[in-house]
């Protein structure tokens, strides 16, 4: 199977089901940058050297990928594949993660300066797109009950690799800079 079908050539794409829309349309800036998002996530993943973070991020991964086919699905005219489907749960997980991560940080009362640390660095880099990732998702006409579980883990996710890479930056001695008014 040939990697380019010129199917597209024309500014267009396909939806799971068939449907063709315009490449800029708000439900491909969704899925798209749920795509970016998942591609700094690996990056973040070989840069970190603890097996439970790499293995929680490679899960997140799996679950942007059940995000990017439920986004990339217009379920008035397709049904939902149960593999797109986003559980509860999985948001859930995220917020044990962050009790978990954020019991062990000193409080925060200021803003932080990133790029003391390339870890954290990163983190932030993929929390930022998190954040466009949810305000595409927002943009999307018409969205249905499946999106509003969506949007919870995409706001729990950027809240999480917030407070990974605060612990990033202390695990590797750095101390966080804030941002000092002027």
């Amino acid at each position: 199977m040939k990697i380019y079908t010129k199917t597209g050539d024309n500014g267009t794409t396909s939806l799971v089901g068939g449907q063709r829309i315009a490449k800029n349309a708000p439900r491909l800036h969704a899925y798209g940058t749920i795509d970016e998002l998942n591609s700094f996530l690996g990056l973040l993943k070989v840069k970190i050297d603890d097996d439970k973070w790499q293995h929680a991020i490679h899960d997140i991964q799996n679950t942007l990928l059940c995000i990017g086919a439920n986004l990339a699905t217009d379920t008035k005219t397709t049904q939902l594949h149960e593999s797109a489907k986003i559980s509860e749960k999985k948001t859930q997980q995220l917020e044990q993660f962050i009790d978990e991560i954020d019991q062990n940080l000193p409080k925060l009362t200021q803003f932080i300066i990133y790029g003391d640390n390339e870890q954290a660095a990163l983190c932030h880099i993929c929390r930022a797109i998190a954040r466009r990732a949810e305000r595409h998702i927002l943009d999307i006409e018409n969205q249905d009950f499946t999106k509003s579980e969506i949007i919870k883990y995409i706001n729990r996710l950027s809240d999480f690799l917030f407070v990974l890479a605060r612990f990033l930056a202390t695990k590797n001695n750095k101390n966080e800079k804030f941002w000092t008014k002027s």
